[in-house]
């Protein structure tokens, strides 16, 4: 599995993907310069990804900052160290408060090595990390594209995304889960450099910001 760790491993994926799909060479055209977007694995990562779902990338970077704040370095043992009320003061729902305790005690009691499942196929990865009450698939797709460099994660449930594919190549809809699902498989095993692709799309040519990146 070759790990997108470099910008050159960007320039590959896309020349990949331009070869499977000639439809994406417009796209490429269009899109303009594709981040990279990594950060470290970890739980970390993973917690900024929980807290910035459903809300906006002002909303998640207030609520994060607020976090530090009050407990100095997010990590596992901090988090579960919040109470219910830091949790409130804060800004975490109660939902996302569980959630992450939940993924910090699974870290915390070795049912869950954020390092190592970096390592391990795609779809088991994904079935191991949701396997945790509050954490699905988008949440683990994310991780994987963003943290663990995973090259062949598209997640299908990110409504920018389907937006993105559904302009880009001129359907007549915008596709459904299921439908990105077997669109996205012609670009295997390049689907995570496919998903920065749309994304960067959606910035330039639908003058929105909808990547999910970690801060």
């Amino acid at each position: 599995m070759r790990i997108i760790r470099t910008h050159e491993d960007i320039t590959a994926g896309l020349s990949g993907l331009v070869m499977l799909d000639a439809r994406l060479e417009h796209v490429v055209s269009k899109a303009g310069p594709v981040p990279l977007r990594r950060t470290d694995p970890g739980y970390r990562g993973i917690a900024n990804i929980i807290v910035s779902q459903m809300v906006s990338k002002a909303s998640a970077a207030a609520i994060w900052n607020r976090m530090e704040m009050a407990v100095g370095l997010i990590d596992a043992r901090s988090v579960t160290a919040m109470s219910d009320e830091d949790c409130r003061m804060v800004g975490l729902s109660r939902a996302k408060a569980d959630t992450l305790r939940r993924v910090a005690r699974a870290v915390l009691d070795g049912e869950l090595d954020l390092e190592a499942i970096c390592s391990i196929e795609g779809s088991a990865a994904i079935r191991e990390m949701t396997a945790i009450k509050g954490v699905g698939r988008w949440t683990a797709e994310v991780y994987l594209l963003f943290c663990a460099g995973h090259p062949d994660v598209f997640p299908v449930g990110d409504i920018a995304l389907q937006n993105a594919v559904g302009h880009a190549l001129m359907l007549e809809t915008r596709p459904s889960v299921r439908e990105l699902d077997s669109l996205t498989a012609l670009w295997a095993p390049w689907r995570s450099v496919a998903a920065r692709l749309f994304w960067a799309y959606y910035a330039t040519q639908m003058r929105r910001d909808g990547t999910p990146a970690p801060l």
